[in-house]
């Protein structure tokens, strides 16, 4: 999220619960956030492992560096 929300207004994935919620209900172990969106915050998993992925490429990419 690159702007500033109000967390108590900004919308949460509970990884305990798999659902999405809005405002700081869960503690902060339980929740990948704050997004703008509902839609956002039902897409954080996808989201991360996406970045994840990318983020192992980007690994194996700098370990393979052949000026090494």
């Amino acid at each position: 999220m690159t702007e500033h929300t109000d967390p108590d207004q900004a919308y949460y994935y509970n990884l305990e619960t798999g659902k999405v919620e809005r405002g700081l209900v869960s503690d902060w172990t339980d929740r990948l956030g704050p997004y703008r969106t509902h839609d956002e915050a039902a897409n954080a998993l996808q989201r991360a492992r996406q970045r994840n992925k990318a983020w192992e490429e980007q690994d194996r990419e700098w370990d393979d560096d052949p000026e090494d």
